[in-house]
């Protein structure tokens, strides 16, 4: 595999950015900011150094995570067209529906919510939740 800078660069980042590491370094930061109020008599500048310093990052980790987002999506959808497409009754129109509008998309969830097989499956977890509900009642 041949992923570019951008690539490696991302991943590794935001790989670093979610672990404990990165938590306890942006925790050291902000300590030490506060600590150091007192010797910079809490003035403007003081403020602006945290707020300038969080709003750069916050800028920055927004792309770098929608990329990872977008990345991780395409993967999901990879595997789940490859299960869709590997199962013999599962219904093949449903590969790809990603590329549908949200108005598209809503209206084939209200056609599942009317299907036969829904229905069933929404019957007997009521059924369940009534048997569920019966027991923890004799148990009272």
């Amino acid at each position: 595999m041949n992923k570019n800078f951008f690539e490696r660069f991302s991943d590794r980042v935001v790989c670093f950015t979610g672990s404990p590491s990165a938590f306890l370094i942006a925790c050291a930061f902000v300590i030490i900011w506060a600590v150091t109020g007192p010797l910079f008599n809490f003035s403007e500048t003081w403020q602006l150094v945290i707020n300038t310093g969080t709003t750069i990052v916050t800028f920055l980790m927004v792309f770098l995570i929608q990329k990872a987002q977008n990345k991780d999506s395409k993967a999901i959808q990879i595997k789940l067209n490859e299960l869709i497409s590997s199962h013999e009754k599962a219904n093949d129109r449903l590969v790809d529906i990603e590329d549908l509008t949200e108005a598209e998309l809503d209206k084939l969830h209200k056609s599942y919510e009317k299907s036969e097989y829904f229905l069933k499956k929404q019957q007997n977890g009521h059924h369940s939740n009534e048997i569920q509900e019966n027991k923890s009642n004799a148990m009272h």
